[in-house]
Formats: structure tokens, sequence, C-alpha cells
């Protein structure tokens, strides 16, 4: 059975050996994995082997993940129902769905009203509430809380966003590095590609061809034949920051094909992520982002203006977040998000956004309006049109 998981892992390009695969099955002859209690075998048991065993990389284990489901599916359908399902499992009773009519009555606070009335919350809360207007619970109309509606309220609890409409989120999140290693999977975004190289390589100065001219010469009985080549410099030099989380999760497929493309055809290429929107530090390792912090300050500093900065990022946020301190989804920032965009944009004179979302769909989004006047228009679709309008942009 193994042999057909390994070709799985195989097909959804992971770089797995058979050295590695042969690893895995030595483990589990000595037993590093065993029946339970009732002599069955754990799946999470094995999946945490066969990962130690064939990953060498963190960054591969969304695809191990992918691969490791499509493989194993429907192998966890023979769970024993007869066991008591724990009451948590069932705290979302209810999930709030009202007519646009009935909407349209709920009022919007503003920040300071909502960050002060949730404060006086917390101080009178004592249990817990569902389908309220006022306290924080589930199910209701009050600005804090999970799976109801409001128009403008803070998020608690709830694994994503439903209506886009919460201007702060108070919830731990845990982000995945984009795949630098994706291939180009479809004609569009390789013609990307080409935009990219055309973009990246510069130069028309001849050099020396040493293994053409060696076999000129060769070729005429010794006689010395100089063939030249014109000479390709790559010295285009890109600070990239990407967004990660969240409205981005719909569009990791694409960033990755885009990121792969950056990869491989800047050589001076510098790349941070963010989310939501940049404020005082980035980084680089989603899994270490809270203990592996650079700060922006440090990054204005370390490079230089030669290099094109180019934003990706879908804009999409609640505009407390670009143009309010303290707006930040995950911790109390001191400056607005706004000052840091602007600082940027001046320490970097070429720049660029490059927006996932479809352009149809800019018009309503109160945020990325915001954004693109912060990037004096400088905002394009990640579309081919969108990819060689941008890079001309920079070059000129």
């Amino acid at each position: 059975m193994l042999i057909d998981f390994f070709y799985t892992l195989r097909s959804a390009k992971l770089p797995v050996s058979v050295k590695e695969y042969l690893v895995l099955l030595q483990a589990l002859q000595a037993g590093v994995v065993g029946p339970e209690s009732d002599g069955q075998y754990s799946l999470d048991d094995f999946y945490y082997l066969a990962r130690t065993a064939l990953v060498k990389d963190e960054k591969h284990y969304d695809k191990f993940d992918r691969a490791f489901a499509a493989y194993f599916k429907g192998v966890e359908l023979l769970a024993d129902f007869t066991k008591e399902i724990p009451l948590e499992w069932l705290r979302k009773n209810l999930e709030l769905e009202l007519s646009p009519e009935e909407k349209a009555k709920i009022e919007k606070m503003g920040w300071d009203e909502l960050m002060e009335t949730l404060k006086k919350r917390f101080e009178e809360q004592k249990d817990r509430h569902e389908g309220g207007s006022k306290m924080i619970g589930t199910g209701g109309t009050s600005p804090f809380g999970a799976y109801g509606f409001n128009p403008q309220g803070i998020r608690i609890g709830q694994d994503k966003s439903r209506n886009k409409s919460a201007v702060k989120v108070w919830d731990q999140r845990a982000y995945k590095d984009y795949d630098d290693s994706q291939e180009l999977g479809t004609r569009n975004i390789k013609i990307a590609l080409r935009r990219l190289r055309k973009f990246a390589r510069e130069g028309a100065e001849e050099e020396l061809d040493l293994d053409d001219t060696i076999r000129a010469t060769a070729a005429n009985a010794g006689w010395l034949d100089i063939r030249m080549v014109p000479e390709r410099h790559n010295n285009v030099k890109v600070l990239l920051l990407m967004d990660v989380g969240g409205t981005m999760d719909e569009h990791i497929h694409r960033v990755e094909e885009m990121f792969s493309a950056a990869k491989a055809e800047f050589k001076h290429l510098e790349f941070y992520y963010f989310h939501n929107c940049v404020y005082d530090f980035m980084w680089k390792n989603n899994r270490r982002r809270f203990s592996e912090k650079f700060p922006t300050w440090d990054i204005l500093r370390k490079y230089n203006k030669d290099y094109k900065l180019i934003f990706v990022g879908d804009a999409t946020m609640s505009p407390y977040e670009i143009l309010q301190p303290g707006g930040s989804v995950e911790y109390n920032n001191e400056e607005a998000g706004a000052q840091w965009i602007q600082r940027l944009t001046s320490a970097f004179p070429k720049f660029v956004w490059i927006n996932p979302e479809p352009q149809g769909v800019w018009q309503y989004r109160q945020s990325i309006a915001v954004m693109q006047q912060l990037m004096n228009h400088r905002m394009y679709p990640l579309t081919i049109k969108g990819l060689e309008e941008a890079m001309r942009l920079l070059v000129k």
C-alpha cells in the first residue's frame, strides 16, 4: 500500500526520495508507531511519522497535507460513533442570517465608541450569551462575538470571515508561508513569467563565450576563433512585500505562482510578509512571525532606493486597519498603517501594488479605495495586462 502513497507524494511534486521512503518503512518495522489500547493504529501517528521521515523542508508541509488527505480519504470515516460528542463541539448552535431590510436597521458604532463599549462588556459580562444584541456572544446582532451579523463590529472566536464587516478581529491566527517552488501551471501565468523575465534582464554589451570559442577553435584546426555573446545583466533589485492570511487565503495559489516566478527571475529579491496592512514590523516565516520580527524601520534603512517595491495583497480589510492607530487585527499598533505605507513609498520611488482581487469588485471595497490613494493609484490586478502595466511603470 505504501508504495502507492510514495507515488502519490511524487505526483504532488514533493521532493521525496527512495532513501527517505525506506527510512519510513524501517521506522514502521521498528515499531516507532504501534497499536493503541483498542488494537487499532492511529492515522495521526502515522501522519506525523511520515511527515518527519519524508519532508525535509517545512515549506512543503502544506503540499504534503493535501497529498496525504487525497490518498487516505475515507480512512478516518472508520471512527467510533458510539462515543459522546464533547459539549464544546456544539457551542455554535446558531449562525444568524438576516434579510437586507433587517440588516439595514442595525446601526454602526464608531471606532472609539466600539472600543469603549467592548471594555465595558468585559467588565459586565459573566456568562455565555447567544442570539443577543448587546453582549459578547454568538448568533446575534451584537457588535461583539461570532456567527451573527453587525455592519461594523469586533469578531471574537470565529474560524473565518462571513460578512467581511469586522473592523477588528480578536483571535489567534496561524498562517502558512507561500511556496516558492510552486510550478506555473497555466499558460497565462507563464506569459506573466516572460514579462517578469523581460523586466529583470538588462544590458546589451558583449562578453566572451568561452565554451563556444573553444569549440570553434578546435573545429578550425587550432586557429583561434573568438565567439562573443551579448552580456545579460540581472541587476534589478526587488523588495517584495506580501499580504498573507485572512481573505488572502482565497488567492494562495495565484500568489504562489507569482512568488515562484519572482524567485526564479530576480537575482536580487528580498521578501517579507505582512497581514492586511504594513505596520511597525514584518516577518519572513509565518510560523515564527512573533518571535522573529523585522522592524519596518530596519527594512527602510537596510535597502536603498534602487529597489523596486512591490506590494502583493487584496487590500480588503476594515478602513480602520489602515487609518487608525490600534486598527491592526492582531495587536495594538501605535501608528496607523497609512503612515508606514507613506514611509515605504517615499523611501522607494519605484513602487506598485499587485491586487489578486478581481478589478470589478474594487469599487465596492472602501479599503481598496483608501489604499489606491495612498499608492497614488499605482494598483494593478494580478492579470497578464495588469502585470505588464506594473512592470512598465517600474522601469520608467
